[in-house]
């Protein structure tokens, strides 16, 4: 039987199978001996065959069927491994906030490198609008400033108070999104909002860290009742990027991949070599420097954390 993996757990998958029925099923054991270099070779968003355990409720999870894109990340603790957060999505939304917790904009970088190096359109979803104070607007402004001359689609929205959340829906509407972010930005918020019959459980900020507590253990995928599919995600604290060569990672820089063909050495890195595009636009201001900041903690391999 096919179906479409709505839930992980890590050792089960809840599979929707194609006659509308959910079954718990297990990985069978090939499918960790076939050089899959993940901590879960199944994901949520995936098409996979299924067939039935002897004598038993469960299913046995055998067939994994082509993706057409996934957004991966680097286990940090495992650096030979990458976790799939969702697999054959239509769109990355990534939930952002400015205090309690605080996303930096290393973290919204690497969250579109990733997104870019596997086609996925992304979107920036600025939460708790209703918290912001006149400082907090000007900051709000400097960061969807940066980002909509990319050409990253950026909205304020209030999931307390139900700010511009029908804008939010038309934009999901028919479609397989992915819902991401530091724990505590309120993705859980907006998605009761969304789906208020579903209850999904909301954590509070922890005033000694600001940082959020992981209320979404596992990622799930929820079918919207307008239409679509929403893939609601743990929350990230650190996003290591993976399966990126230092000598690509300027194509997936919206901004640079515009000028590298202007640099004078055709394998610039874009760091110290004369006659660079790149490094004249940062000079000049028409790329950002926390864009370029980015790009060179990246490329050197370094880790971010919120």
């Amino acid at each position: 039987m096919q179906g479409l993996v709505i839930k992980s757990t890590g050792s089960w998958y809840l599979v929707h199978g194609e006659d509308d029925r959910d079954y718990q099923c297990r990985i069978k054991g090939k499918f960790r001996i076939k050089g899959i270099q993940t901590t879960n070779p199944v994901a949520v968003g995936d098409q996979v065959d299924f067939e039935m355990e002897p004598n038993s409720e469960n299913g046995v999870i055998y067939k994994l069927h082509p993706r057409k894109n996934y957004i991966i990340r680097k286990s940090i603790n495992l650096s030979k491994q990458a976790q799939i957060i969702a697999a054959n999505i239509d769109e990355a939304f990534l939930v952002v906030t400015l205090a309690s917790p605080r996303t930096s904009l290393g973290f919204i970088d690497r969250f579109l490198v990733t997104a870019e190096a596997y086609s996925i359109p992304s979107v920036l979803i600025f939460n708790k609008l209703d918290l912001y104070n006149e400082d907090g607007l000007e900051v709000l402004a400097e960061y969807k400033n940066i980002y909509e001359s990319l050409g990253y689609p950026c909205y304020e929205v209030s999931a307390t108070e139900g700010t511009n959340m029908p804008l939010i829906e038309s934009l999901l509407k028919d479609k397989t999104t992915l819902f991401s972010g530091h724990s505590g930005v309120g993705k859980s918020s907006l998605i009761n909002v969304l789906l208020p019959d579903r209850n999904i459980k909301t954590g509070e900020i922890s005033e000694s860290s600001d940082k959020g507590q992981h209320t979404t253990t596992f990622a799930e995928m929820h079918t919207l009742p307008f239409g679509g599919y929403l893939i609601d995600s743990p929350g990230i604290r650190e996003l290591g990027i993976y399966d990126i060569k230092p000598e690509e990672l300027s194509h997936y820089f919206r901004e640079m991949r515009n000028l590298m063909h202007q640099c004078k050495f055709h394998n610039c890195r874009h760091i110290n070599e004369p006659s660079c595009a790149v490094l004249d636009a940062v000079k000049t201001g028409e790329i950002e420097s926390s864009r370029y900041e980015s790009y060179l903690s990246m490329y050197h391999g370094n880790e971010t954390r919120a």
